[in-house]
């Protein structure tokens, strides 16, 4: 067995885990990571950026049928080549997993393709496709190999039944899609098929979809999907499923179904710990799988952290980088401050798009806050009118003051045109604890999206200008 000697050893070559080795390798540590499948993880390779690619072939999609509202008329009847989109989507996967390649190598970190697992002792053994072994032997030791989509009884993955992973494998498009699972993954699938041309359904077993979202975002979206033509069937409970000419049967509770081409399950992620070899090292697992940390991602073996969706942190790429970045502010003696996981950004790239950062009304008025709440739509903003999309709304949240108006930011809550692109002051304002009355100083371009957060800012201070 060949045996190496690094300063840091990272298991999982996700966002969490090549965060890591870029950031470290850039102080100036000896990294080696180690990934059994391909670098980027669930993120690069099965989420985020197929999942956004094929989100905006679905806008240029719907945009083109739309296009005669500004006056340009496509000629002939517009079809989808499904085949050229998805190739597009794998164009983009990889130019972005070979120039992170590219980074890691240029970094000096020594990336290993195999199976990484932790010994009593904290070593690290690494094995390989062709089963052979090596040793590794770190003063600190990263945890990151992430997680895998959950899946429910009687819902096994077949050419019908797909998870997040396998959705990006379609070689056609579905005439008929059943999503089980209204969360943020579920409704951006939901919202990528129907604009794609297929008949959608979702299936939410909670009473309403994107749980922990604020409610006047929610009833925004769920307008704006089912005018779309989606159905949505919340506080259902799917029971099982059967095969049937040509599709899939799936049975909900009181005796209702609903049939389909394919099903998307979209029920969550798991942490992926049991590939780890945890047994016997001191490292703590939790009930649902979640590796055990303190706020520092700590675990209890001194030199051994977890990041990412291994830990019970929201499942972000975005948090990940973080976590990994305090981690080894930590391995360097720098000062670090942990995550504030109650003020991260949240993005659902839907249409339409929603983001948020802090305290939904309803958290805010638990949580015991005297607040104030200012709302506009983008059916008065000129950049939205042009560009034809005023569904939604701008909604914060402030501590009152005395005299009404609002004080502290508590939260940022967006539905509606790029607000992904938009959150930024946003998540400034609630992360510095700034005031209304300090950011409604700040000049917004005109015409412009962002007027619309200015806009709702300013009636905070009792004094809008346009409502």
């Amino acid at each position: 067995m060949a045996s190496e000697q690094h300063d840091l050893v990272i298991i999982g070559g996700g966002p969490g885990g090549y965060a890591a080795a870029l950031y470290g390798a850039a102080a100036g540590l000896d990294v080696a990571m180690i990934e059994n499948r391909r670098i980027g993880g669930t993120c690069l390779n099965r989420g985020c950026i197929p999942a956004k690619e094929l989100l905006q072939t679905a806008e240029v999609a719907r945009t083109v049928r739309e296009s005669d509202r500004f006056g340009v008329n496509a000629s002939g009847d517009i079809t989808l080549d499904f085949g050229t989109s998805t190739d597009r989507m794998w164009s983009v996967v990889d130019q972005l997993v070979n120039g992170l390649g590219s980074l890691l190598k240029n970094r000096k970190v020594t990336v290993f393709d195999g199976t990484g697992t932790l010994g009593a002792d904290s070593t690290v053994t690494v094995k390989g496709a062709d089963g052979e072994e090596t040793t590794i032997d770190a003063a600190n030791v990263i945890l990151a190999s992430g997680s895998v989509p959950r899946t429910i009884p009687g819902f096994d993955v077949s050419d019908r039944i797909l998870t997040s992973d396998e959705v990006f494998l379609l070689e056609k498009l579905p005439d008929r899609v059943v999503v089980v699972g209204g969360g943020a993954i579920g409704c951006e699938f939901a919202s990528t098929f129907v604009d794609m041309g297929s008949e959608v359904t979702i299936l939410e077993a909670l009473p309403a979809i994107m749980p922990g979202v604020d409610s006047d975002v929610v009833k925004v979206v769920k307008r704006a999907l089912e005018k779309r033509g989606i159905t949505i069937k919340t506080g259902v409970k799917v029971t099982g499923q059967t095969e049937v000419d040509g599709g899939v049967r799936v049975e909900l509770e009181g005796g209702d179904s609903v049939e389909a081409d394919t099903v998307v399950v979209s029920v969550g992620r798991r942490p992926l710990s049991d590939s780890l070899g945890l047994d016997g090292t001191g490292v703590e697992v939790d009930e649902r799988g979640f590796v055990k940390v303190d706020e520092y991602c700590r675990t209890g073996v001194d030199g051994v952290f977890a990041v990412g969706d291994l830990i019970a942190t929201p499942g972000l790429a975005h948090v990940a980088y973080a976590e990994s970045i305090l981690v080894i502010k930590q391995i360097m003696g720098e000062p670090c401050v942990p995550v504030d996981y109650g003020r991260v950004p949240w993005c659902i790239y839907s249409h339409p798009e929603v983001a948020f950062v802090g305290l939904t009304e309803e958290a805010a008025k638990a949580a015991g806050h005297d607040v104030v709440v200012s709302k506009h739509r983008w059916a008065g903003n000129g950049r939205a009118m042009i560009l034809g999309e005023t569904e939604g709304l701008v909604k914060i949240i402030a501590a009152k003051n005395d005299d009404g108006t609002g004080g502290q930011v508590l939260g940022v809550h967006m539905a509606g045109p790029w607000v992904t692109e938009q959150l930024g002051m946003g998540y400034l304002s609630v992360n510095w604890e700034a005031t209304i009355d300090e950011i409604a100083q700040f000049i917004q371009p005109h015409p412009s999206l962002s007027e619309n957060f200015g806009e709702t800012v300013l009636t905070l201070t009792g004094r809008g200008l346009h409502g």
